[in-house]
């Protein structure tokens, strides 16, 4: 993105040396021409920025539904977990600790596979909405911009 901005930043500076040029030159017609070429670099430069934007974002979502289709991420086996320190207290006697059974490990460990599961697919819902507001919003942009240009006289 900073690449992005970085381009449109030297574009702009062109521009503003093209037109300091023009202007000095102190011409009627050159001045007018010099408008007409800022106007159409103007147009080309939100064309651009919002094909950029609209592309980002699309590869953003193809990448968001393929982490809702398969979800990434590491889950630690069940001899990692069982590793783990795993008490169960008695609401009771809150001094005395209670060691698990496998069983009860077992329980544990797929439930909390299943909601890292449930979670990751939760992040990639929500970025892949995220992703359809920088297609929805720049698209429009660039459409009436590109009907813009093709209504222009060459």
């Amino acid at each position: 993105m900073s690449l992005l901005v970085g381009a449109v930043l030297l574009a702009v500076i062109v521009l503003i040396f093209a037109s300091v040029i023009g202007v000095k030159k102190g011409s009627e017609v050159s001045l007018e021409r010099g408008n007409e070429v800022i106007k159409t670099v103007y147009v080309y430069l939100i064309l651009f920025a919002t094909l950029m934007m609209t592309i980002g974002g699309t590869v953003a979502a193809f990448m968001a539904v393929a982490d809702i289709v398969s979800p990434p991420g590491y889950y630690q086996s069940f001899e990692e977990y069982k590793l783990q320190p795993q008490e169960k207290m008695n609401p009771n006697q809150a001094n005395q600790q209670q060691t698990l059974s496998d069983a009860e490990l077992k329980t544990r460990y797929d439930q909390m596979v299943s909601e890292q599961k449930s979670m990751t697919k939760q992040r990639a819902l929500n970025s892949l909405i995220k992703s359809f507001g920088w297609i929805v919003i720049p698209l429009p942009v660039f459409l009436y911009f590109q009907n813009r240009v093709k209504k222009q006289p060459v």
